[in-house]
């Protein structure tokens, strides 16, 4: 796992599903998050990467960037949309998610986000939007 003091302002991986999923985080800022995730654990019944494992690597590290640019602008990140494609089967081994921002705005980012598995194959493709919102009182 990743030093979290690169995660931003109030961040933390402790006690989320990003620790429960094995997801670490190697690389985090607002232009480029990186992290791996193993494929065992996350899988379905048919002993394949869960389509929705992707998605919450792709929402996490969509939605790290974020925050790393909205805390630029006294905000917070949160997300409103997502959406993926899954392009191939893993069955084992570890997958590695690279986020790099498609918009950083002043309300809203996009970030693409692609899935890789050890032979630097392409599994998924994701695109997570969020908006950026003042900061809840205490955050």
């Amino acid at each position: 796992m990743a030093d979290e003091s690169n995660l931003g302002p109030g961040m933390s991986m402790t006690g989320t599903l990003l620790e429960l999923m094995g997801i670490g985080v190697t690389e985090a800022a607002a232009e480029r998050v990186v992290a791996t995730m193993p494929v065992k654990g996350n899988t379905q019944p048919y002993g394949l990467l869960h389509g929705g494992a992707s998605c919450v690597l792709a929402e996490s590290l969509g939605s790290i960037g974020s925050a790393l640019h909205a805390a630029t602008h006294g905000k917070v990140a949160v997300g409103v949309d997502i959406n993926a494609t899954h392009h191939r089967a893993v069955r084992d081994g570890v997958v590695t998610g690279v986020a790099t921002p498609i918009y950083l705005g002043r309300t809203t980012t996009s970030y693409e986000v692609v899935i890789t598995d050890e032979r630097d194959k392409r599994v998924c493709t994701a695109r997570i939007t969020c908006q950026l919102i003042q900061a809840p009182p205490g955050s």
